[in-house]
């Protein structure tokens, strides 16, 4: 495994550097909390702003992997937190989304991974005058244990698409993240919850969907990162890595990170297979149609004979 990353990694100009992985921005909106009555005073809006800046320092101040980056070679991603309701001075409910993107190789365009808002009723604490603390095995709060898992998950799917099966360390990292808070006796991080943060983590550890990881990789670096080098044959790698997610699909027809996948793509699929054969329209419609059929109204333009 570690040969495998190393390969790719070097192959990308990644090398052991000063810094950490991510580039984060943060938005913290608390413009709902302004014309309600929850006892919001515009001296708050101080405690917003260190939200704000605690949630980059936590994100972008850590070392969350066994590697370094340089400036230019940080990850870009940004996470926002809608501020929903105030029940205390030091409690919110929130919703809260989180994307990433990735360079493609020889070009200046970026292609999106990872976009995802949940449901609004992440409930949290945030204290200014103490600090974000976390530990993989140790549960400190749901507001650190969050973006420690959401900042694993990102880094698996980034490490995947340069590698096959190249994130795992990371999934892995973001269960022991989900297996300690489940064991504070916190709600809606285990299977019967039906919430986010376990199917993400669920999705991508469990070895009956190593297509969806496969999907990754093919439609990363053998897809997007080829196709200044041989267009033709990254579209076929492109559809090779719809054609795993259909396996991953016959699977499990609820997947929410396969979903997650073809709605971060979509467009692009669009854009890609727009002025391509009839031939290969055609297969690209069938699968969409497949996996994700909410989606497949955007290929109406799409050859389906």
């Amino acid at each position: 495994m570690r040969r495998i990353l190393s390969i790719a990694l070097i192959m990308f100009c990644f090398c052991v550097v000063r810094g950490q992985e991510f580039r984060c921005s943060v938005q913290v909106n608390s413009q709902k909390l302004m014309t309600t009555t929850q006892g919001y005073e515009s001296t708050d809006k101080k405690v917003f702003e260190n939200m704000k800046q605690a949630i980059e320092d936590f994100v972008n101040g850590r070392q969350w992997s066994q590697f370094q980056f340089e400036q230019h070679e940080k990850i870009d991603c940004s996470i926002s937190l809608i501020l929903q309701q105030r029940t205390s001075a030091t409690d919110f409910v929130a919703q809260i989304s989180v994307q990433m993107r990735r360079p493609v190789f020889n070009s200046t365009y970026t292609t999106g991974l990872f976009n995802y808002m949940e449901q609004p009723n992440f409930s949290f604490s945030y204290n200014e005058s103490q600090p974000l603390d976390f530990d993989p095995n140790n549960f400190y709060s749901i507001l650190s244990s969050t973006l420690a898992y959401y900042c694993y998950v990102m880094l698996g799917i980034y490490f995947d698409s340069f590698a096959p099966y190249g994130g795992q360390p990371y999934f892995e990292m973001a269960q022991t993240v989900v297996q300690a808070v489940d064991a504070a006796k916190y709600s809606g991080w285990d299977s019967k919850s039906g919430r986010s943060r376990y199917w993400f983590m669920e999705n991508h550890t469990n070895s009956a969907y190593s297509d969806l990881r496969d999907a990754y990789y093919s439609y990363h670096r053998l897809g997007l990162d080829m196709m200044t080098k041989d267009q033709p044959k990254a579209r076929q790698a492109i559809i090779q890595s719809l054609q795993s997610l259909q396996k991953a699909h016959k699977r499990n027809t609820s997947m929410l990170s396969l979903q997650q996948f073809v709605d971060v793509k979509i467009q692009e699929i669009v854009s890609i297979f727009t002025p391509a054969p009839p031939e290969e329209q055609k297969v690209v419609y069938n699968l969409i149609r497949e996996i994700s059929p909410i989606n497949v109204m955007k290929l109406k333009g799409f050859n389906t004979k």
